[in-house]
């Protein structure tokens, strides 16, 4: 991950998108309005901030990358693997509940928020098309990354071979405690792979979820993945993170969209 600033914001981006036709990053908590203890980039509008700072943030994060506030599509996240192919933004329209958004039109700024779930980022630059997904335990369990690619498949052709894949910043094994309701559920989900999941310690189950959404890409044929390994709950100078904060806590944005065709990026037919 690279380390970037614009303004008073930071955020990170994947190095291997560099060179990809894509504008991204995962903001930090770093350089917004907000007060204590959303403080400061906060873009959660339902953790109890006022929403005009909530508003006010998004916009900082959106137009840092030179896109305009009224490009963005976003979505009323719910832990779930549903997804919205979209060609145009949501412009004041109702939230649809899904944790995957897609388009192929250079017009629209995919935009998510986060606070220990992993951001998840694919591009395939072949077909000129984008998805951002929200996966934590439970979208993991119903497999929100490989939704995303099959929503990708459907909509845009896209092939396996073609995809880059990017996990950012969420909370890490060392630090997300999980239940064994929820070690039986991966048991069953990840009859491969659960022994490598999970930490054992002091008779406690941690959970590894940028594993397991990495064996869930790679079973789809997906190879170049990059995962940052930048832990929320260990890291609350730049974070957000639910679990680590007792739940009084912000949300962090993700931005992922297609460049324009005058930024040299190809055509999009």
């Amino acid at each position: 991950m690279s380390d970037r600033s614009e303004r008073s914001l930071r955020f990170f981006q994947f190095p291997t998108f560099e060179s990809l036709p894509v504008e991204h990053a995962i903001f930090t908590r770093v350089g917004g309005v907000s007060p204590k203890p959303w403080k400061s980039l906060n873009v959660g509008g339902t953790v109890g901030d006022d929403l005009e700072r909530v508003r006010l943030n998004q916009a900082r994060a959106v137009e840092a990358l030179n896109r305009e506030t009224d490009s963005v599509f976003d979505v009323w996240q719910v832990h779930s693997a549903d997804y919205v192919f979209t060609r145009t933004p949501r412009d004041g329209k109702p939230y649809t509940k899904a944790d995957i958004i897609l388009t192929d039109d250079p017009g629209v700024t995919l935009f998510m928020r986060f606070a220990d779930c992993v951001p998840i980022m694919l591009v395939d630059p072949e077909h000129h098309a984008v998805a951002l997904a929200h996966a934590g335990w439970l979208g993991t369990i119903r497999g929100a990354a490989l939704a995303a690619f099959a929503a990708l498949q459907k909509h845009c052709g896209s092939k396996a071979e073609n995809i880059y894949a990017g996990l950012g910043p969420s909370i890490g094994p060392d630090h997300y405690e999980v239940g064994e309701d929820v070690l039986d559920q991966y048991r069953v989900a990840f009859p491969e792979h659960v022994d490598e999941l999970f930490i054992r310690r002091d008779e406690k189950f941690f959970l590894d979820l940028w594993s397991a959404n990495q064996f869930q890409l790679q079973s789809a044929g997906i190879e170049r993945i990059e995962v940052a390994r930048i832990c929320t709950a260990c890291n609350l100078d730049s974070w957000f993170s639910h679990r680590a904060e007792g739940g009084r806590t912000g949300r962090f944005g993700a931005l992922l969209a297609l460049k324009r065709k005058e930024e040299g990026c190809g055509t999009y037919d």
